[in-house]
């Protein structure tokens, strides 16, 4: 970790107007979830096929399965780590826009941002909704329905089939959240992002449309990404040492 680039962050923070925080699953494997794609992550445990918005209607038993994995992600009270504490830190400096997450754990919320400046693309965890009338419900309601027997629970209001209320392979982004993330994109005059490889898509056009908008671009993650060569700063490391380093030296310019 460079202190000069550590230095150079700071700057960039405290020069800034309007913030903009984008995070990965980088950010939420430093509190021990585990990624998807990696050797031991969770597609070597499940089926990914079984994760398609098409199976997931068709297959009763592929719901089973996915409300298993809901059930161990849940039940593993997982807690916010130094990098969403160090990104909430830039809320009460008044810096922060907000935090636009591919991540689905609640852990920004759970660190301390506002829950309307986080925009969770990718939906969350925290909730099941219906996808017939799209009422949503605690998780934690419909997960105590399957222990209590209930192996394919359908929504209490309309009998549609509930899922968690994350997107799933083939499903839609969800417009309003996208159209917010857009925007704040376009008028931030700094974007982090932090922990993402920036290789899924719509999302990693975001940076994009932020520098082409005028903005600074910083890049902190642990391996080089395809957007490196565009970033005003590139920072390799863990995200919570990065960040918690960022946010010690901010700390000291403002004090």
């Amino acid at each position: 970790m460079n202190q000069q680039d550590i230095e150079k962050a700071a700057q960039m923070i405290l020069a800034a107007r309007e913030v903009v925080v984008f995070t990965g699953a980088g950010v939420s494997t430093e509190s021990g979830i585990p990624d998807f794609r990696s050797p031991d992550g969770i597609w070597s445990r499940y089926d990914p096929e079984d994760f398609t918005i098409q199976r997931f209607i068709a297959s009763k038993e592929a719901r089973k399965r996915n409300w298993r994995l809901r059930e161990e992600l849940i039940a593993a009270n997982y807690q916010p780590n130094p990098a969403h504490i160090a990104i909430a830190d830039l809320e009460r400096m008044g810096k922060l826009r907000c935090v636009i997450t591919q991540n689905i754990d609640g852990l920004h919320q759970a660190a301390g941002n506002s829950p309307d400046r986080v925009i969770e693309i990718h939906g969350t965890i925290k909730f099941a909704k219906c996808l017939e009338c799209d009422k949503r419900f605690p998780i934690t309601d419909v997960l105590q329905r399957i222990k209590n027997g209930d192996e394919d629970p359908h929504c209490e209001v309309c009998g549609g089939l509930l899922k968690a209320a994350t997107i799933s392979f083939g499903e839609a982004m969800p417009q309003k959240e996208m159209y917010e993330a857009e925007k704040a994109s376009r008028e931030c005059d700094l974007f982090i992002v932090i922990g993402s490889s920036l290789v899924v898509y719509p999302a990693a056009q975001l940076p994009i449309i932020a520098k082409r908008s005028g903005a600074k671009l910083i890049i902190v993650n642990f391996t080089p990404t395809d957007q490196d060569s565009m970033a005003d700063l590139v920072l390799h490391g863990k995200a919570g040492e990065v960040m918690s380093a960022i946010l010690e030296k901010v700390r000291e310019k403002v004090s």
